[in-house]
């Protein structure tokens, strides 16, 4: 989680600063910044085209009482997607239109699926049973307000 956060805050601005420069001593000022802008809007016009495509067969397969879960995979893919276009820099566009292809979201849809049940599966192997038993004391009148029950357990 520490790496993650180091990659988000640190390298990545960093990265994306170190492009704008490189970009902008090559093009220009001007056109990068425009640039920028050009593969925000495409971002978002890419994301309401395949949003709603996705959307469509997500709809399609709740009429024909089907989980739309590869629907919603691919939908999480397209809203990384839109969110990485949005962000500013020249890495995080790269990233964000290669994951506007559907192979490649697919691609890691998979991988992503995979490491959830490999990881599922480590966990049932655990027992999440704990064995015990305990006795129940209660006042000679036999009855208690829940509250102020007393029990004793051991495990």
């Amino acid at each position: 989680m520490v790496l993650i956060l180091l990659l988000l805050f640190i390298i990545v601005p960093t990265v994306e600063i170190a492009l704008f420069i490189e970009v902008g001593g090559e093009i220009g000022i001007l056109p990068t910044v425009l640039l920028t802008f050009a593969t925000a809007v495409a971002g978002t016009a890419m994301l309401r085209i395949q949003g709603l495509g996705t959307l469509r067969r997500a709809e399609a397969a709740m009429a024909r009482d089907e989980p739309p879960v590869a629907e919603l995979v691919d939908g999480i893919g397209l809203l990384l997607a839109g969110l990485l276009l949005l962000i500013p820099g020249f890495a995080t566009d790269a990233i964000g239109l290669l994951l506007f292809v559907p192979p490649v979201r697919q691609l890691l849809a998979r991988r992503i699926l995979k490491g959830v049940k490999a990881r599922r599966r480590g966990r049932q192997q655990e027992s999440d049973i704990i064995e015990g038993d305990f006795e129940r004391i209660e006042e000679p009148d036999g009855i208690l307000p829940p509250q102020e029950s007393k029990w004793r357990g051991r495990l």
